[in-house]
């Protein structure tokens, strides 16, 4: 397959157009990272945007940060850690878990893919830190939307379309995001022995509280087992995490009232700094699950108090492992190699009583091309994002077949 590589936005305009002058369907990827999520792309040809790389402009002063989307989250945290700032919205990298390797997902393919780590509860997604953008359509047109500044309301919104349409709408040139300040003291409350339905109870009161808990997650025992933490991985039990940031007299008297929940009958533990923050990277990034490459992997949205029944329903009929984050709002949940059309009839079907929706992270090829990746839409939420579609991609040149089946 032939690859078009533009290294500027005027060679990136000329791509486009020359595909939809042909109607030549075009495969677009930055870091490509994530080339093996969502349904594979019936593409005559390829767009690598990695050669639109760098950051263009940073005002840390301003919280404003504008790059190219072939520029790496690592470029662009190291640049941020200069200034003690940070991506609030906790950019996973799910480069190991996809066999892609780490350190190489762009800022373009984060926000395509709308990614969010456990901080999302509390900072909100990535699209919410979406400020500006500047792209160009399947029409082969530029345009621009949003700007430099956190509070911008000058016509439509169209970074919220972009973020999470998988690169199914326009190809971004330039990309604005908000920045803030990173945390200046973070503990993680770790306490063992919950099963799930009693984790998700005491990280729903912890929620619920005036911690201000910005992390909460939890790891069945086999799932801890594989943390490269000690202090999580030793024990041998399950493990729920609890993650206080801020100022340090704030954080430290909020972490004795996050202890204080659970008395004297829990055996209870802390990390701080390296090892705290290496932990919630293995939950956002789902390092549990990389290490069986083979394994199919779902990530499911739920109600947090659903998210116990939801998991034992599926390994009720299947050999599922699972974990929590968000709460118990988000199950990363991890199927057997081989599972027929991976398991899709059984893990959506769980969700029903419940409600929420269900996206099929990893699977070979071969699977992804016969079992919708995205949860199915209801018909009215289809047929709306089928004329958004068609406005902004009237020929479907751009990455067809990505969404298929979306939710």
């Amino acid at each position: 397959m032939e690859t078009l590589r533009p290294t500027t936005e005027s060679e990136t305009i000329e791509a486009v157009g020359w595909a939809c002058g042909g109607e030549r369907a075009l495969e677009i990827v930055s870091g490509g990272t994530k080339r093996g999520l969502g349904g594979p792309a019936d593409a005559a040809a390829g767009l690598d945007l990695s050669g639109l790389a760098g950051i263009s402009l940073y005002e840390p002063e301003e919280l404003v940060l504008t790059a190219k989307p072939g520029t790496t989250l690592a470029e662009i945290d190291a640049r941020l850690a200069q200034h003690g700032q940070t991506l609030a919205f906790e950019p996973p990298d799910l480069g190991p878990l996809l066999g892609a390797g780490p350190g190489l997902g762009t800022l373009g393919g984060c926000i395509a893919a709308n990614l969010s780590g456990p901080r999302r509860f509390k900072a909100g997604a990535a699209r919410d830190h979406f400020l500006g953008v500047r792209a160009v359509s399947g029409r082969g047109e530029l345009f621009k939307s949003g700007g430099r500044v956190v509070k911008n309301v000058t016509g439509y919104d169209l970074c919220k379309l972009l973020a999470g349409s998988w690169g199914t709408l326009a190809a971004m040139t330039e990309i604005t995001v908000k920045v803030l300040p990173a945390a200046e003291k973070v503990r993680t409350v770790l306490v063992y022995g919950l099963d799930d339905e009693a984790a998700i109870g005491a990280m729903t009161r912890a929620l619920g509280g005036a911690f201000e808990v910005s992390g909460a997650a939890h790891l069945p025992a086999g799932m801890a087992a594989l943390s490269e933490v000690g202090r999580v991985r030793e024990p041998g039990s399950p493990v729920t995490a609890l993650r206080v940031e801020g100022p340090e007299p704030s954080v430290l008297a909020r972490t004795e009232s996050v202890r204080a929940l659970f008395g004297d009958g829990h055996e209870i533990d802390e990390l701080h700094g390296r090892n705290s923050g290496a932990f919630w990277r293995e939950v956002g990034e789902a390092r549990f699950h990389a290490a069986s490459p083979e394994e199919i992997v779902w990530r499911l949205s739920v109600p947090p108090a659903e998210g116990a029944a939801v998991a034992r329903r599926i390994a009720g009929e299947l050999e599922a492992r699972a974990f929590y984050d968000w709460g118990g709002g988000l199950i990363w949940l991890a199927l057997p190699p081989g599972t027929e059309d991976a398991g899709a009839e059984t893990v959506r079907r769980a969700l029903d009583p419940a409600g929420g929706h269900a996206t099929l992270i990893r699977a070979p090829e071969e699977i992804r091309r016969r079992v919708p990746v995205f949860h199915p839409q209801p018909a009215g939420l289809a047929a709306l994002n089928e004329r958004v579609k068609r406005a902004f991609d009237p020929r479907g040149i751009l990455n067809p077949g990505r969404m298929d089946g979306r939710g």
